[in-house]
This record gives C-alpha cells, sequence and structure tokens, in this order.
C-alpha cells in the first residue's frame, strides 16, 4: 500500500456551534452564589476587553526600554490605551490595545497586528509591585524571529485563546495565513467547563416538582465523577498538543482531545518535578494524591478558583490525627506539628507546601507549586540532578547535609527507597545502558501511568534492535497514556513484527493511541492490507490530518508532516513542508538543512545554494549552514544526509 501525503485539502474542524451556548450572564437568576463567586476570580478574568474597569497598568505616558527596543504606553484622544513599539531596526509602529489577561501577579495584553490575529505582548505589568517588565529579558530578538513577540510561538488565537476563552474555535485558514476566530465569550464562562446550558436551562424552565432530571442536569461533564472532572480541569491545566480546533466539547476524554507531554529533558527534571512551564496535570497524575482518588476540588474551590482554606488548613483537613473517612487509608498523626516539619511554627519551614509542593517562578514573577506532592529526596540529588526541597530555602547547604539531617530526624522512614527518577536519570544519559531497568519501569503498575510512559518513550531512543519484545505487554495497558507511549517503543521492532503487533490499535479508544499507531505504521512499506484494516486506516488517517490541520499556523507542525513524507519519500511533500516551517520561524536551521539537502539529491544544486544563501542571510551565526554550502561547493549531493528509507 502506498500512502500518498496531500495537506492542500485539509480542513480544520468546524468552528463550535454558539446555538447550545447561552453564555454566563443567563446563570445568574438561578445560581447567585456561584455566579458572584465566580466573577471576580481568575477564571472569570482570564481575558477581559480594554475596558479601564479591566486595565491594572499606567497607561499615562509611561516607557519601557531594554536595547533598541522600546515601548511607549499612552492614551489616544478618545483616552482608549495604547502601545507604541519601536523595534530594535528603528521602526516604530502605534497599536490600539486589543484586550487585557489575567488580574494577579501579572497582567499582560494583546495587540492585534493585523486583522483577527492577536499577538501576546512581551512587556507586562507588575501588579503587585507596579512598573513594566519583559517577560524575556534576555531576548533580544528582531521582527523577523519565530520568537519575536509578534511571531507564531506568541499567535493568542491558537497558542493561548482556547484556555481563556469559552466555546473557542481558532478557524486558521492556512491559504491566506490569517484568522476568523470566533468565542461565544472571552474569559473561562460556567459553559467553558459545564458544557453548553442549553439543555438544562430548558429542562429548569419547564421542569415540575416531579420531573426526572436529565442526564447531568442537561450538562456534558458529570462533575460527580472524580476522574472526569479531573480531566475537564486538565484540558487548560498542562502541556500537552491539542487535537481539536479550539475548545472541546467539555466532557471529551482528555486522551481524545490531546496528546499529554511525557517527563521529557527540558520540560521536567529527570525525577518528575517541574522544570520549565509545564502547568499542573502532568505533576498531578505522579502523585499519591491522585492515586488515592483526590481530586482537584478537595483543595480548590472550583467558582473562586481558589483555595479551600489558608495555609496548612489546606492539607489537614485530611492529614490530621482524626484522618479522613474519605480517605480512609491515610496515616492518622499530627502532620502540622515541629514533630512532624521539624521547623518553628509560623515560619516558611513550617508550611507543608514548601516542603511537599516546591515552586519554581514562570513569566518573571509568578510563583506556581509543583503538584506532585513529593517527599523530601535529597539523597538522590546526587543521581538525578534534580533540586530538593530542603536546599532550595537552605542556600549555602548541601543535598548531603538536607539528606543527612532528615535520616537524623527519621531513622526509621521507609520513604528512602528506590524512587523512578533514578531509572529516569539513567535512561536520560544511556537509554541502551538503562534499557533493563526501563523496562522493569515500564511494566510496573504500580508506578503512575506517566512515569511509565516516560520510560518507554526512552527505550524507544534506543532504535531498531531494542527490547521491543520485553514491552510488547504494554500495548494492552488499561491506561492511555502507557499505550501510546508502548506503540512508540515498537518502532524498535522489526518491521514486520512492528505491523502486527500495532495494526489491531487502529481500533483503539482513544484518539492519541490510534494516531500513535497510524503513524509508527505509516512508516512500513505493507504491500497489502485486508480491507478492515485499510478502512480503518484510512479513518485514522482522516482523523491524523485533521488533527494536523488545526495546528498549520504552528512551524512544528509542518516539521512533523516533513519528518512523515520524508519517512514516505516523498521528496515534494517534505520540501514543501520543511518551506512552510521556515516561512514562519525562519530560525529554523535544521529546516532550511533539509530543504537545501533535498534540493541537491534531487540534482537542483543551484536551488539548494540559493536556499542555503538565504538560510544564512537569516542565520548568520550558523557554523553548521556555512559548512553545508561549502560541502555543497564541492559537489557532495547530499544524499548521504537523508534519513534512510522505510524498510
Amino acid at each position: 500500500m502506498r500512502w500518498v501525503i496531500a495537506f492542500a485539502f485539509l480542513i480544520a474542524a468546524p468552528a463550535v456551534s454558539a446555538q447550545d451556548y447561552i453564555g454566563s450572564d443567563r446563570c445568574t437568576a438561578c445560581h447567585q452564589d456561584a455566579f458572584e463567586a465566580w466573577e471576580g476570580s481568575h477564571h472569570a478574568l482570564a481575558w477581559t476587553p480594554a475596558e479601564d474597569t479591566n486595565i491594572l497598568a499606567d497607561f499615562n505616558d509611561t516607557r519601557f526600554a531594554q536595547g533598541d527596543f522600546s515601548v511607549l504606553f499612552h492614551r489616544d484622544e478618545d483616552d482608549n490605551p495604547r502601545i507604541e513599539v519601536t523595534e530594535k531596526d528603528g521602526e516604530t509602529t502605534d497599536y490600539p490595545m486589543h484586550s487585557v489577561v489575567g488580574i494577579e501577579p501579572l497582567q499582560q495584553y494583546l495587540l492585534e497586528t493585523e486583522p483577527g490575529r492577536l499577538q501576546s505582548f512581551d512587556v507586562v505589568w507588575d501588579t503587585e509591585q507596579g512598573g513594566w517588565f519583559h517577560l524575556y529579558p534576555d531576548s533580544d530578538y528582531a521582527p523577523d524571529n519565530g520568537l519575536h513577540w509578534s511571531g507564531p510561538y506568541k499567535t493568542w488565537n491558537s497558542r493561548c485563546a482556547t484556555c481563556h476563552a469559552t466555546g473557542y474555535a481558532t478557524n486558521y485558514d492556512s491559504g491566506t495565513q490569517s484568522f476568523a476566530s470566533t468565542q461565544v465569550e472571552i474569559g473561562v464562562g460556567c459553559e467553558a467547563c459545564h458544557g453548553p446550558g442549553s439543555d438544562h436551562v430548558g429542562w429548569a424552565e419547564t421542569m415540575e416538582t416531579t420531573q426526572t432530571p436529565p442526564e447531568n442536569y442537561g450538562f456534558t461533564v458529570d462533575f460527580s465523577n472524580a476522574e472526569e472532572a479531573i480531566q475537564q480541569c486538565a484540558g487548560c491545566h498542562s502541556r500537552r498538543e491539542a487535537f481539536l480546533d479550539g475548545n472541546p466539547m467539555p466532557g471529551t476524554d482528555f486522551d481524545d482531545a490531546y496528546n499529554l507531554a511525557t517527563l521529557r529533558p527540558g520540560l521536567y527534571e529527570a525525577d518528575g518535578q517541574i522544570l520549565d512551564e509545564v502547568y499542573v496535570y502532568g505533576s498531578f497524575l505522579q502523585s499519591k494524591m491522585y492515586a488515592k482518588g483526590v481530586s482537584c476540588s478537595n483543595c480548590h474551590l472550583p467558582h473562586e478558583a481558589d483555595l479551600v482554606a489558608e495555609g496548612n488548613a489546606v492539607c489537614t483537613q485530611c492529614h490530621n490525627p482524626a484522618g479522613n473517612p474519605e480517605f480512609p487509608t491515610l496515616v492518622k498523626a499530627d502532620y502540622d506539628s515541629p514533630e512532624h516539619h521539624r521547623h518553628e511554627p509560623g515560619t516558611p519551614g513550617a508550611q507543608c507546601k514548601n516542603c511537599h509542593m516546591v515552586e519554581r517562578v514562570y513569566m518573571g514573577i509568578d510563583w506556581r507549586a509543583d503538584h506532585s506532592f513529593r517527599i523530601p529526596r535529597p539523597d538522590l540529588a546526587k543521581t538525578t540532578g534534580a533540586p530538593d526541597a530542603c536546599t532550595t530555602c537552605h542556600e549555602g547547604r548541601n543535598p548531603e547535609w538536607a539528606a543527612g539531617q532528615i535520616a537524623e530526624w527519621f531513622p526509621d522512614s521507609t520513604h528512602r527507597g528506590p524512587h523512578y527518577g533514578e531509572v529516569l536519570a539513567h535512561g536520560r544519559r544511556d537509554p541502551a545502558g538503562a534499557a533493563q531497568e526501563l523496562v522493569t519501569l515500564s511494566l510496573n503498575r504500580s508506578e503512575p501511568g506517566l512515569v511509565r510512559a516516560t520510560a518507554l518513550w526512552l527505550l524507544s531512543q534506543n532504535g531498531e534492535g531494542g527490547p521491543a519484545d520485553a514491552v510488547a505487554a504494554t500495548l494492552d495497558d488499561p491506561d492511555p497514556l502507557v499505550r501510546a507511549a508502548a506503540v512508540r517503543a515498537q518502532r524498535m521492532a522489526p518491521m514486520t513484527e512492528r505491523s502486527m503487533r500495532l495494526i489491531e490499535l487502529l481500533n483503539d479508544p482513544s484518539k492519541s493511541v490510534r494516531i500513535a499507531a497510524f503513524m509508527e505504521l505509516s512508516s512500513a512499506q505493507i504491500a497489502h492490507l485486508p480491507d478492515k484494516y485499510a478502512k480503518r486506516m484510512q479513518s485514522v488517517a482522516a482523523e491524523w490530518r485533521s488533527s494536523v490541520g488545526n495546528r498549520l499556523d504552528y512551524p512544528e507542525t509542518h516539521l512533523q508532516i516533513a519528518g512523515l513524507a520524508l519517512v514516505r519519500r516523498n521528496l515534494a511533500a517534505a520540501s514543501g513542508a520543511f518551506a512552510t516551517a521556515t516561512s514562519l520561524d525562519p530560525q529554523l536551521v535544521d529546516a532550511w538543512s533539509m530543504r537545501a539537502r533535498i534540493a541537491a539529491v534531487q540534482g537542483q544544486q543551484r536551488e539548494a545554494l540559493d536556499i542555503l544563501d538565504e538560510a544564512i542571510a537569516r542565520n548568520p551565526d550558523s557554523l553548521g549552514l556555512q559548512t553545508m554550502r561549502s560541502e555543497l561547493l564541492g559537489q557532495n549531493d547530499g544524499s548521504d544526509l537523508l534519513p534512510p528509507a522505510a524498510d
């Protein structure tokens, strides 16, 4: 079977229909208390109009400068806020403020750089201390850089809006590279979490006292189901790749809407602690809290989007001498005491979160807590390279000191045994050398699914000939996150065995698994498939095309398209996808390189040199591009640099 990759006909998913949404204002009459709790929350204020009641920054001719880049924040003759930007190339543009993002500890502003396209401006307002600051103070990007505030990685429509709006559809037109985005309301409204409200209102307005309410009272989310409630929060509070255009219908299974990022280098520490801006879900999935049935609403008020209590009282609602009957396996003890935390009451060291939820700062001043609720393990620092809670506070001390102190306090502790972070750290350093440890970890169902999926991902770095047989059982794992990673781990198996193991997963109930199976099977040169499998392959191919079609303004999407085209030896499609990627982000040196190599292997040396000349002009410091140009001038056709054909 030969799969032809054609992307010109990709059609984005249809916009969410507004007819079933009624808007948060309709909820007020019957749910006054909930509405009042919500309307001042971070959810309600996640995205607001550019009105004075929403703007906290000083727009009275205040200024910000960073090198040759400067900004004037001012108002026009009608008192509307404007942002005048002078770029490092000297060009000045005066933009009206489009809208406002957030409320504390910082506030960001959106600019409409062309009709329908909104960009997140990098100079933001500190709402606690006052004053402007740059989110990336070490950056010095020119306007043609993909990481510039006006570039594709800062486009609000596709990168951010879906989690700041209700009933949102991105509506990107790849032909014109423009947006016609729509939403029911900006801000995270009632229906962003509960689902469209028309059926609920229809029932409520016509019900009789004896009438049986509809399922979930007419909403699409069952908040009585803890796992469904967690997944509803996770859609926004996670680092993930989206499959759909804009908001999924509330209640959609996470794995049908997203592909969750595993504990990869650059995102997480080797032991699973947060590193980059990964939000909450990936941490929470590692926790014993999650394993024991704790949900977001046990600690957070859903409408206020605030904690259920202050300080340690959040934790001691369960962790106390009487325990909590909802969680009967809890060890009953007085945790809010010096006997446990070993610090003076009232000091930072006596706060549960400072030992069990270490914070990191993002966006310059926004401190966020790790939700894996881990026990401090300074004894692992030497192996994992990860920070520990103790020396994060006790500056000048080392992990060895902290480990010794904990051992002295708790000599009989059972919490100093082997930890998955040791295996993952070894796997990062040497996937082949750590193979057996990674196999054992991936098969251990007592460990979190996200951890096991990460072990499988590390194993997949071994290449063909790795332990694919040993982890084949994970293809039947109950956790779709593990199954999806298990699919990718089978790329280590010979092509025939890989295909036989993966073909049935085209029928997996989770989209994330089906798409993973399609991607791996697409690299196989299969002469013939039985009709039932051929139809499934076509069906999942359509799901994949729809998924990438919803992200065509992402440079990384075109790298994914190009990669699959290369595996299939469709050089024309690969070259076109790499070209789109470099047009969106001219700093993608590897994509420029592949464009030149493809041209060279097709005998188009002049075109290859032209590509490299343009690439070097955009990336003058790239030694690799300059070396490649020299090689091409030496008549190297580049064929040795292309990936091998599929078996």
